[in-house]
């Protein structure tokens, strides 16, 4: 019987992907896994009350439960609303190739 279930914590700046590995007792949260993993010390500007995260990118809550191998992701706020950046460029008239990027 395992007293023990390991996760991993992932956080990512433009600059860094960090993924560490945390042992937790069965039963663990979402809040649990982050602070065990020392990322609230290493990146301080995580906030969990404002950051979001997920497990293997599906939104969770803090206190969500997370099972053997899971994966827990901090996301960043996002610097642009990806929807709004599309609704420019087609006010500019500018057309997109698939996968980003002006069409030439």
């Amino acid at each position: 019987m395992n007293t023990q279930i390991i996760v991993e914590v992932a956080y990512a700046t433009p600059d860094i992907q960090l993924i560490l590995p945390v042992r937790l007792a069965p039963g663990a949260t979402v809040q649990q896994a982050i602070e065990a993993s020392g990322m609230l010390d290493k990146f301080p500007e995580i906030d969990l009350k404002q950051n979001k995260f997920g497990v293997f990118g599906k939104l969770t809550k803090a206190d969500a439960p997370l099972r053997d191998k899971d994966r827990v992701e901090i996301y960043r706020k996002l610097i642009a609303d990806p929807k709004e950046v599309r609704r420019q460029r087609a006010e500019e008239g500018k057309v997109m190739k698939k996968g980003g990027g002006e069409a030439e």
